[in-house]
């Protein structure tokens, strides 16, 4: 045991093209989450006591390639404009990703959301909360959505970045989070895990 943690620590880093050295893994990366869990290491753009990593999931270059065995993150991709930011941190994702390794998404399903919107049974007060899960609760400069993702949707820009065994779940199974909320009894969260090839480099 003291042998594996001294060779975690003593592991050399690469260095990125900034110069800068780079986490070099392998690690499970929980990006933008705020809890500490034995098998992840947090990545989010607040410090905190129990953030590993400080930074943007649109600038992975603190990690090397294929340094991270699994990526989850939750409803943090519908913060990115669909132009560039979301197409580069999902090639991001992928040159970290070890071959095989799993990318787990969540975000807000749009199209469960327009169906909520458009119920005539729903109070004007819940159909305002619906919009607020639309577009962001708009509570600091961070919480705006600038996308909307249904699974067609997410599945192409999937696709695109270059994942396969593509699959929409029910339920990741890993954190207590908003990938779980059930709001007039329906899942609001899209909830998609997508792989690296094995053959990617």
């Amino acid at each position: 045991m003291l042998g594996a943690l001294f060779r975690t620590i003593s592991r050399p880093k690469a260095k990125g093209p900034s110069g800068k050295a780079q986490i070099t893994g392998p690690v499970r990366l929980h990006i933008g989450g705020k809890t500490r869990h034995p098998d992840w290491k947090v990545l989010n753009v607040v410090p905190g006591p129990d953030v590993d990593f400080v930074g943007n999931c649109t600038d992975l270059s603190q990690f090397a390639d294929a340094s991270v065995s699994e990526i989850y993150a939750s409803h943090v991709l519908e913060h990115l404009s669909y132009q560039s930011e979301l197409p580069g941190a999902l090639s991001g994702f992928l040159r970290v990703l070890l071959p095989g390794g799993v990318l787990r998404v969540s975000v807000p399903d749009l199209s469960t959301l327009c169906t909520l919107f458009t119920d005539p049974a729903l109070p004007p007060q819940m159909r305002f909360h619906v919009m607020r899960m639309m577009y962001g609760g708009q509570v600091d400069a961070s919480d705006f959505h600038r996308v909307g993702l249904s699974e067609d949707f997410l599945r192409a820009f999937l696709v695109n970045a270059g994942f396969s065994d593509i699959e929409r779940v029910q339920d990741h199974g890993l954190f207590d989070d908003t990938s779980r909320l059930v709001f007039e009894g329906r899942l609001i969260s899209l909830n998609m895990i997508a792989r690296k090839p094995v053959a990617a480099g």
